[in-house]
């Protein structure tokens, strides 16, 4: 019975990567120049022998580059004034070097025919080369975020905002270098993708709090509303010097020298009040006080102003203010204005003032008056 020929349009099976690549190796080794072909000829002929060559021509070559060309260039680098480029050649060098030495391995496992394992190695040797690139650019993402923090002159990258691009640098390398190395090792990263997804939904439900922290984290560092070092006040109460921002909390500390943490869930749907905020770090504070009626207000202003500008705390520019503010039914209602450097001088330098405003007062004859009720008796009653 006559064979039945194959339909032209039955499925083919599939070239696994690795299988392909051996097979550009063995290209590479066929389409040799003229002047290679006799050394091709004794790989043909001594396969094991011609592998070792490889291996250890390969082996040279990478520590010639590494050790000449990169040092070189490093060294020209290093004459220029930008850093940038000593970051790059830094980091340039072990990828390059595992590429070269571990390509010529991959060829000389080609070309070495072993009866056994050859998918196996190249696949370990190819793995190799993606995981130190993917190693490199982390290591470099690092350190040339570094450099454009300590670059006042590049307003584009803030210290807030660096350990959100950098989580996202690096997440993006290992995201890409895990991809190549599925394809290497002949896994459908479709299929993956389809169960990380699956996965990725049960653990949404299950550490819903959790991932709430860490996206409300990414925005708070990307959007700013505070930094290490501000005092913020929140609508809940609490107040205190932000020590640490993180991805899944903010840290406060308080005047009472107690750490408060706090979810950024939580940070994130608050309203906050940045006293550290603004044009610059200087807040205001204000000191009331009354004076009896028929005081000097002229005088009075005039003694507010000399206790504020006689504080080596308060700022002298903007300087200190003196505003009337109302007629209560005791006394007129003054209010003094200073501007101090730091937000967590606020009691102290109130304290100071206030006492500092009393004894100016005594000296002066300005009297702070204090409720008095007077009692008048229309009628007395009788003795009946």
């Amino acid at each position: 019975m006559a064979a039945q020929p194959v339909p032209s349009n039955s499925p083919q099976p599939q070239v696994e990567p690795v299988k392909a690549l051996s097979d550009q190796l063995h290209a590479m080794t066929e389409n040799l120049p003229d002047w290679l072909q006799p050394s091709a000829q004794f790989v043909s002929e001594n396969p094991l022998s011609g592998a070792v060559a490889i291996a250890l021509l390969f082996w040279l070559f990478a520590f010639l580059f590494r050790w000449v060309i990169l040092a070189n260039l490093e060294h020209f680098a290093s004459r220029t004034n930008n850093l940038l480029d000593n970051v790059f050649f830094t980091h340039l060098r072990r990828p390059v070097f595992t590429t070269i030495l571990f390509f010529g391995l991959m060829l000389a496992v080609n070309v070495a025919r072993l009866p056994f394992g050859t998918d196996l190695f190249l696949s370990a040797l190819a793995s190799v080369i993606v995981v130190s690139w993917m190693l490199g650019g982390m290591k470099l993402s690092g350190d040339v975020l570094s450099y454009f923090n300590n670059r006042r002159d590049i307003e584009w990258v803030e210290p807030r905002t660096i350990p959100a691009i950098d989580l996202v640098i690096k997440l993006t390398c290992i995201l890409i270098g895990s991809y190549a190395l599925l394809l290497i090792w002949g896994i459908n990263p479709l299929g993956w993708l389809a169960s990380a997804g699956i996965v990725g939904i049960a653990v949404g439900f299950a550490a819903k709090d959790t991932l709430a922290n860490l996206f409300a984290g990414f925005f708070i560092v990307a959007d700013a509303p505070y930094k290490i070092g501000d005092y913020i006040n929140l609508d809940s109460g609490e107040r205190g010097q932000v020590t640490h921002i993180g991805m899944r909390s903010t840290r406060l500390l308080t005047r009472d020298d107690v750490e408060i943490t706090v979810p950024n869930g939580v940070m994130g749907n608050a309203k906050i009040t940045n006293e550290s905020g603004g044009r610059h770090q200087k807040v205001r504070i204000r000191t009331r006080v009354g004076v009896a009626y028929g005081s000097d207000l002229d005088r009075v202003v005039e003694v507010l102003k000399s206790v504020g500008e006689s504080h080596d705390q308060v700022c002298a520019e903007p300087e200190p203010r003196v505003r009337m503010r109302e007629f209560a039914p005791s006394s007129q209602v003054f209010e003094l204005l200073c501007w101090i450097e730091h937000p967590e001088q606020r009691g102290r330098v109130r304290h100071d003032l206030y006492l500092a405003i009393d004894r100016a007062f005594r000296e002066s004859g300005v009297t702070i008056p204090f409720p008095q009720t007077d009692l008048h008796i229309r009628q007395m009653p009788s003795n009946d």
